[in-house]
């Protein structure tokens, strides 16, 4: 286990480096600088634990349960996959998604499958499949916005059934008002491949994501300070080389140029006496309930268990921030921010990095990138 202060012992070594956030970039790259380059680190945060949003846990059931929400890794970089084998064993990952449509279930993202059952063309080919989205498609060449680049892309009826609600709820605001990359993101397939992603590695910890980053921070270089707030250490703590900030950009500066806005989640977890109530990890629900899914672990994470728990995700303005609003005010917002945490890095070795400091969504693999490189950037500037 990592050497964890508590609030008020004194803290008597030299860090190189000060991380602020024990989220998965926290973690990687407090790894790679204390084993890598042999330097002191001081890894905080807020919370009462390490691993971030990836943070899963026992619910009073016994069974394990991701309390941020279920985070699916997949990769198609063997390298990546290597480099975090050295915490973890893997087991294959799971990832099953559907959408409930009119009370049924298809398969999400939009595949082959999904356009037989939902036009009741059941031995539709892929050739016809691809000439009849071809006769709903709308003519955007240059989609400006979410709306219609799902409507050049998939037709009226698709978009209302299984896009306008879903996005509606998740972010509140129309996907007239969202930039195409917020829908981009989901494929449209013309083939029977029901798996949610269709990268080459698709794997989940097989002890769980808390276990992988623990294992992680487990180094004699490394001390974990939780329930703390970067801000009380912020002025009086000084590292030896480098600050690594993971948290809100704006917050760090203060929110001086105005707040980035961001949609949280509320989450409700409900035990229920049988080994598996749904037919796959996740089920949308695009135009019914309150909630936008329900997300059921236990697919993923393999564990036998007589009972199995139901997490239901509720989109809110309010809470912890979990995915920035991609509007073109907000971007613009935010480059001002990155130009004054340029300047941050360049005359006070401040590094900003991951999901909250870069204002941007990131995937699991994306975000353990995303501090290989930034380890690698402090690597180059400070040693010789």
């Amino acid at each position: 286990m990592p050497l964890m202060i508590n609030q008020v012992s004194k803290i008597e070594k030299e860090y190189s480096v000060i991380v602020a956030g024990a989220g998965p970039v926290g973690c990687v790259i407090a790894e790679r600088l204390a084993s890598q380059l042999g330097w002191k680190v001081l890894l905080v945060d807020k919370r009462a634990h390490i691993a971030g949003n990836c943070f899963d846990t026992r619910h009073e059931s016994g069974v394990l349960i991701h309390r941020y929400g279920p985070h699916y890794f997949r990769s198609n970089k063997i390298d990546l996959v290597n480099y975090l084998s050295n915490f973890t064993k893997w087991i294959p990952g799971n990832y099953i998604v559907k959408s409930s449509v009119n009370n049924d279930l298809y398969p999400f993202p939009i595949n082959l499958l999904t356009l037989r059952q939902f036009f009741k063309q059941p031995d539709l080919n892929a050739e016809q499949a691809e000439a009849l989205l071809a006769s709903r498609r709308e003519h955007f060449p240059n989609p400006a916005n979410s709306e219609e680049f799902v409507l050049s892309r998939v037709g009226r009826e698709l978009y209302e059934a299984f896009y306008l609600g879903y996005t509606l709820k998740q972010w509140n605001i129309h996907p007239r008002d969202l930039a195409p990359s917020v829908c981009g993101r989901i494929p449209v397939r013309l083939n029977t491949d029901e798996r949610y992603v269709d990268h080459e590695y698709q794997l989940t910890p097989a002890e769980g994501f808390t276990n992988m980053f623990t294992n992680m921070v487990s180094h004699p270089n490394i001390d974990v300070m939780l329930e703390t707030d970067f801000e009380t250490l912020r002025h009086s703590l000084k590292p030896g080389i480098a600050t690594v900030y993971t948290g809100q950009i704006d917050e760090y500066f203060d929110f001086k140029l105005g707040k980035l806005p961001w949609r949280s989640l509320q989450f409700e977890f409900k035990e229920e006496p049988t080994e598996y109530t749904q037919p796959c990890v996740q089920i949308n629900y695009p135009n019914e309930h309150g909630y936008t899914r329900t997300v059921e672990i236990k697919h993923v994470t393999g564990q036998k268990h007589p009972h199995t728990v139901i997490s239901y995700e509720y989109p809110t303005a309010e809470g912890d921030p979990y995915y920035p609003i991609p509007m073109e005010a907000n971007a613009a917002l935010y480059d001002r921010y990155k130009a004054l945490a340029e300047e941050e890095t360049a005359n006070n070795n401040v590094y900003f990095c991951g999901r909250l400091a870069e204002y941007k969504y990131f995937n699991t693999d994306e975000v353990i990138e995303r501090a290989l490189h930034t380890f690698n950037l402090i690597k180059n500037r400070y040693e010789h």
